[in-house]
């Protein structure tokens, strides 16, 4: 959804006060805390368009026609392939993930949905080994992962947040897409979640310039992200 690794997105489940969305089983952890390729179809369930909102996210990011994008974490390749069509056969994604299992799955999801305009990269804890600049990098629902260290403690991971500035064109913006602190919806426990304050910090030391929060109604928030001025870390 990175020895220090990236996934996908943060475990998913469905609480019970909200009927609209049916409860599936807890996700399963690997050891090495990432979430598990074979937990997926937690996650890409025919519902997520509407909670996700992938339009109003890639709106707000100015993802268009011809636009060069990463999709960070990238799991199964669910949000890579909505920003493949957005982006038509001018544009590029690379959908990069660290772990081996993802990667071979959105070749599958390339081939099923008959994409040119799609590239895997397999990237690293602290590097997602871009080839070129890019209009826009998404990390979606996959920050606490990109936390993670082997051993399940936390950190801020600056470097990696660093090689994705350095990956941006001038104008370009990184949007972290992450699910509300509190509980609710889809989403980790409410004690795994993250706070926006803490993706701040960690841009901004990264050489990043906050830009504004938006809403993702009901259950997320996107806050986006700009080369600092001047280029280095504050």
């Amino acid at each position: 959804m990175r020895p220090l690794v990236v996934s996908v997105v943060a475990a998913a489940f469905f609480l019970p006060a909200l009927p609209a969305f049916p409860a599936p089983p807890a996700p399963q952890r690997q050891k090495s805390g990432l979430f598990a390729p074979l937990d997926l179809g937690l996650l890409e369930t025919p519902d997520r368009e509407q909670w996700q909102k992938p339009d109003l996210i890639m709106d707000a990011l100015q993802i268009a026609d011809g636009s060069v994008v990463a999709d960070l974490g990238a799991g199964g390749g669910w949000f890579t392939v909505r920003i493949a069509r957005r982006i038509g056969p001018l544009g590029r994604v690379y959908a990069e993930d660290v772990q081996q299992q993802m990667i071979e799955l959105i070749k599958g999801a390339i081939q099923r949905e008959q994409l040119r305009n799609v590239t895997t990269v397999l990237g690293t804890a602290t590097d997602p080994r871009l080839p070129e600049p890019i209009d826009a990098a998404l990390i979606v629902d996959s920050y606490r992962e990109m936390e993670l260290e082997s051993a399940g403690t936390r950190r801020e991971p600056v470097t990696l947040l660093k090689n994705i500035a350095r990956a941006l064109k001038p104008q370009g913006r990184l949007g972290v897409v992450d699910f509300l602190p509190g509980g609710g919806g889809p989403g980790p426990d409410p004690e795994e979640r993250v706070d926006p304050k803490t993706i701040i910090r960690a841009c901004e030391a990264a050489g990043l310039q906050f830009i504004k929060r938006e809403e993702v109604p009901p259950f997320e928030y996107l806050l986006i992200f700009g080369k600092a001025t001047g280029g280095a870390a504050p």
